[in-house]
């Protein structure tokens, strides 16, 4: 089911008049033609109340704003048939695929570290029209690719996309299409023959069920990401999965503390001391002593231990600069260290850096989290 401006608006926590300002913004940036500021607020009102349809113009504007596909944003009118010989044109897919693996895989792994990296750095909410192009040719590719020898490489380039697109549209309040991305995943990683794949989508996935208020079911779905083909996991990738471990039995409430911090234990031996921050098995993973400090405070801090101060300050003064979303998130878990020990002034400092980066790259699962801690304010 469609999605709707008015529910894509009101997950942004955005008014009518702030969609007309961002609207505005946006074509300006862009030296588009637009309705005025007036015009605009009745189109809104109108889209919204199923009195006008939303122009293809226009729908590129609030994809781009808001974070959502086109059939979350208004419903599919039309279909379009085929007029080519059916027989003809499979085989013609059929004879175009055989060669991808070796002259489009590499293309396609390049588009996806492009997106990852514009995601970190820009957020999700500008990506949505690239990104479904982008699975969109590889769900295509994969089809048609006959034999295992060219399905596996696509395979393993759609899983490692699909992973990301998940990632993002969580970011962007869209569960549901998070959670059918990760089955894509899912299935893409197992047509691969690849248990990195398989296990990444899955503990990612668990923080979907955490989100949704499932947390138990959630910390069983990331361990047992960790017992498939547990011997094929790389190193790098098992230290992951014991810090989400970690991370989702400190959400998960009373009881778990203990699970906790047995997981980042665990986490912090099976990290490897190489020096290198991705898995070079899998570039989905960035994962080394500073980022996993990070997250330890994380998730101390989720337990309302005092050390997770040292830890979190130690992160903020090491961060990447790339991570620019993560770092909403990290004045988050400032924030609620500095509240756990009734600092209020210095929660509140935190507290609005991590608003604003939340609103620049247009995170809503992090504003979501400003305000549940604006709550406790």
């Amino acid at each position: 089911m469609a999605k709707g401006l008015r529910s894509a608006r009101t997950a942004r926590g955005w008014s009518q008049d702030r969609l007309v300002y961002e609207m505005r913004r946006f074509a300006e940036r862009g030296l588009l033609d637009i309705a005025s500021a007036a015009s605009l607020k009745t189109y809104i009102s109108e889209w919204e109340n199923g009195r006008r349809a939303i122009t293809d113009r226009y729908a590129v504007i609030l994809r781009s704003l808001l974070g959502v596909t086109d059939a979350e944003l208004r419903s599919e009118t039309a279909t379009q048939e085929q007029q080519v010989d059916g027989y003809t044109d499979l085989l013609s897919r059929i004879d175009a695929a055989s060669s991808l693996s070796q002259a489009v895989v590499p293309s396609f792994l390049a588009q996806t570290e492009l997106l990852r990296t514009m995601d970190r750095q820009l957020g999700a909410s500008g990506l949505i029209d690239q990104m479904n192009g982008h699975l969109a040719a590889m769900e295509d590719a994969l089809t048609f690719a006959v034999l295992p020898g060219a399905r596996r490489p696509i395979a393993a380039a759609l899983a490692g996309a699909s992973t990301l697109a998940a990632w993002q549209a969580l970011d962007a309040g869209a569960v549901d299409r998070a959670w059918r991305r990760y089955e894509l995943a899912k299935k893409a990683a197992q047509d691969a023959d690849s248990p990195l794949y398989l296990a990444h989508a899955m503990g990612e996935q668990a923080y979907v069920l955490a989100e949704a208020g499932r947390p138990q079911l959630a910390v069983e779905l990331v361990r047992d990401a960790q017992h498939t083909h547990a011997e094929r996991l790389s190193p790098r990738l098992r230290a992951w999965l014991a810090a989400a471990e970690a991370e989702l039995c400190a959400a998960a409430g009373p009881g778990m503390e203990a699970a906790a911090r047995a997981a980042l234990e665990r986490a912090n031996a099976l990290l490897p001391d190489d020096g290198e921050t991705r898995d070079a098995d899998m570039l989905s993973i960035f994962l080394n002593a500073g980022h996993l400090a990070r997250w330890r405070g994380n998730v101390l801090a989720k337990l309302g231990d005092a050390s997770a101060m040292d830890e979190l300050y130690a992160s903020l003064d090491s961060a990447d600069a790339s991570f620019v979303r993560a770092s909403s998130g990290l004045h988050c878990d400032l924030t609620q260290a500095h509240l756990a020990r009734g600092e209020l002034e210095e929660a509140r400092s935190h507290l609005q850096q991590a608003r604003l980066v939340a609103n620049r790259t247009g995170s809503v699962r992090y504003r979501r989290r400003v305000e549940m801690l604006t709550g406790r304010l």
